[in-house]
C-alpha cells in the first residue's frame, strides 16, 4: 500500500510535467488492462482502502454540493398541506357530593358541566374533504374541528367511526377542493424503509419526523382490537394521533395511532395503522355505510399454540386455526371444517389470526377469496365467496325504561350481522346492549355497548321482549348475569 502512495506522487508529478504524459496516461486507461494508477486514484478519492481494507466499497464521501444538500424537504412540501389538525370538544358531567341537597346546594351551588377537549391530527384522502383519522381523537366528542395547514378551521361532522379500528372519517366542505395524499400499499412496506411521520405534538404546530419501518405486522399492543400495526421509530409524542406516515414516494402508508412509552414522550417505538386498512375503511365511509362491513364467510378461528402445532404436525405454530363453521355459510358449503389451519390467503402467508382479520377485512364484499387450508395433514386449496354478514329476521331495537339498572340501554337480538357491527363473534346468540344513553342508569353501573345480558333476577333472556318485561319489575334488589369479552360477570345490587 505504501509502495502505491509512491507511485501516486510519482505519477502526479508528471501529470504536471509533461501533458504529452498526461494525454499518453488517459489513452492507456481507456484500454481495457489490469487495474493501474487511473483505479488506484479513484479508489482512493472513494475511500477504498485496497485488498486488505475495512472500508466498504459501497460507501464514499459525497461528491458535489448536490449530494450534500440531499433532504426531504421536497418530500414535506408535497404531503404537508394534507395533514390537518383535528380539535374534539365534549361536555363532561360533574357530580357533587352535595347534589340533590337543597341546603348545600344553596351554599356551594349545583355542579356546572366542564368542557374538556383533545387535540389529535387527521389526513385528507379525498379533494372533497373526507379525513382519516383515529377514533379515539373524537371519541365522545359533541364537536369536532378541523384546521387545514393555510390556517382555514372548518365544523367537520363525522362520516363513520369503529373503535375497534381505532379509525373515524370526517367530512368538510370548501368551494375549492381539498390537498390530499395518495393512499399507498402498506403490504409493500419492507423492514428498514424510509418513512416521515407528520402530525400535530404536544400542539406545538406541525411537525416532521423522519424514522425507518423498524417491524411490520406488530400485535398485541394494546391500542385496539385491530392486531395489525406498523412499528416505526420516527419520532411520535401526544397529539400525532391520526396523523400521517409517509413513504419516500410520498404516499400514506399508515396513520399514526399509538406509541410505547413510559414517560409519556417518544421512545423510538410507534405504531400506525396500515394504509390498506384505511383505504378501505375509507371506501366504505364514502360509500354511506354506518359501519365498517367486513367480508362474512361463516367461520371463526382462534390461535394456534405450540402444543396445536405438534398435534398436528407443523413445523412451527402459523396460521388460523378454524374454531367453528357455520355449515349454510360460505366456508362451510365450500368445505372447510373445524379443526382446519388457514395457512394462506390470495397466496399472502396467514402467521397469525390477527393477520387474518387484517386480510380479510382489506377484501372486498362480493369477490372470492383463495384458503391454502390444512386439513387432517393434507394441504388443499379452497375457493370461498366472501359475503355480507346475514341479518337475519329484523332486529327488534328495544330501549329499556323504568327503574332499573338497564334503564337508557339500547338492546336486539343478536345476528351475524349485528355482532359485527359490535365487534362481536358472529356465532354468538342472545340480547345485546347496543347503546346506551348517556347520563343514564345504564351509563352509570357501567353497562357496555357489546353486552350480551343472559340472565336477570332468576329469569333467562332470550329475546329483547323478555328483558324490556323483566326490566319492569317492582323491586329494590336485581340480579344478573352478563357476558362481556368472552367473560361471564355475576352482579347483585340494591337500586
Amino acid at each position: 500500500m505504501q509502495l502505491k502512495r509512491l507511485f501516486l506522487v510519482a505519477a502526479l508529478a508528471v501529470f504536471a510535467a509533461a501533458p504529452a504524459t498526461r494525454q499518453a496516461f488517459a489513452e492507456d486507461a481507456a484500454k481495457p488492462a489490469d487495474p493501474g494508477l487511473s483505479d488506484v486514484l479513484t479508489d482512493l478519492l472513494h475511500g477504498v482502502e485496497g485488498e486488505n481494507g475495512t472500508s466498504s466499497p459501497d460507501k464514499r464521501v459525497p461528491f458535489g454540493r448536490e449530494q450534500v444538500q440531499l433532504s426531504f424537504a421536497p418530500l414535506v412540501k408535497q404531503t404537508a398541506p394534507a395533514v390537518v389538525n383535528v380539535y374534539a370538544s365534549q361536555t363532561a358531567k360533574v357530580t357533587s357530593p352535595f347534589e340533590g341537597d337543597p341546603f348545600f346546594e344553596e351554599f356551594f351551588g349545583r355542579a356546572q358541566p366542564r368542557a374538556q377537549s383533545s387535540l389529535g391530527s387527521g389526513v385528507l384522502v379525498d379533494p372533497s374533504g373526507v379525513i382519516v383519522t383515529n377514533f379515539h381523537v373524537i371519541k365522545d366528542a359533541d364537536e369536532v374541528k378541523v384546521a387545514t395547514a393555510d390556517g382555514r378551521e372548518f365544523t367537520s361532522k363525522v362520516m363513520l367511526k369503529d373503535e375497534t379500528l381505532d379509525l373515524a372519517v370526517l367530512k368538510i366542505s370548501a368551494d375549492k377542493p381539498f390537498p390530499v395524499i395518495a393512499i399507498g400499499d402498506s403490504d409493500a412496506l419492507e423492514v428498514g424503509d424510509l418513512v416521515l411521520a407528520i402530525g400535530n405534538p404536544f400542539g406545538v404546530g406541525q411537525t416532521t419526523t423522519s424514522g425507518i419501518v423498524s417491524a411490520l405486522a406488530r400485535s398485541h399492543i394494546g391500542v385496539s382490537d385491530s392486531g395489525y400495526f406498523i412499528q416505526t421509530d420516527a419520532a411520535i409524542n401526544p397529539g400525532n394521533s391520526g396523523g400521517a406516515l409517509i413513504n419516500m414516494g410520498g404516499q400514506l402508508v399508515g396513520i399514526n395511532t399509538a406509541i410505547y412509552s413510559r414517560s409519556g414522550g417518544s421512545i423510538g417505538i410507534g405504531f400506525a395503522i396500515p394504509s390498506n386498512m384505511v383505504r378501505a375503511f375509507a371506501d366504505a365511509a364514502k360509500a354511506g355505510l354506518d359501519f365498517f362491513e367486513r367480508p362474512y364467510i361463516g367461520a371463526e378461528f382462534e390461535m394456534v399454540t405450540p402444543q396445536i402445532a405438534e398435534s398436528l404436525g407443523m413445523e412451527k405454530p402459523t396460521g388460523a386455526l378454524v374454531s367453528s363453521v357455520d355449515a349454510t355459510g360460505p366456508a362451510g358449503k365450500a368445505g372447510l371444517k373445524a379443526g382446519d389451519v388457514i395457512l394462506s390467503l390470495n397466496n399472502t402467508p396467514v402467521e397469525s389470526i390477527e393477520a387474518l382479520d387484517y386480510r380479510m377485512a382489506t377484501l372486498s364484499i362480493g369477490t372470492k377469496a383463495t384458503f391454502a387450508v390444512l386439513s387432517k395433514g393434507q394441504q388443499a386449496t379452497l375457493e370461498i365467496p366472501l359475503e355480507r354478514a346475514p341479518e337475519g329476521a329484523k332486529p327488534s331495537e328495544v330501549t329499556l325504561r323504568g327503574r332499573s339498572p338497564f334503564s337508557g340501554a339500547k338492546v336486539a337480538e343478536l345476528s351475524p350481522r349485528l355482532a359485527q357491527r359490535l365487534g362481536l363473534r358472529t356465532d354468538l346468540k342472545g340480547v345485546t346492549v347496543i347503546d346506551i344513553s348517556r347520563d343514564s342508569p345504564a351509563a352509570d353501573f357501567g353497562f357496555q355497548p357489546g353486552d350480551i345480558v343472559r340472565e336477570v333476577n332468576g329469569t333467562t333472556i332470550d329475546t329483547a321482549a323478555t328483558l324490556a318485561q323483566v326490566a319492569q319489575q317492582d323491586t329494590r334488589w336485581w340480579r344478573f348475569t352478563v357476558e362481556r369479552g368472552g367473560q361471564i360477570l355475576r352482579q347483585v345490587l340494591r337500586y
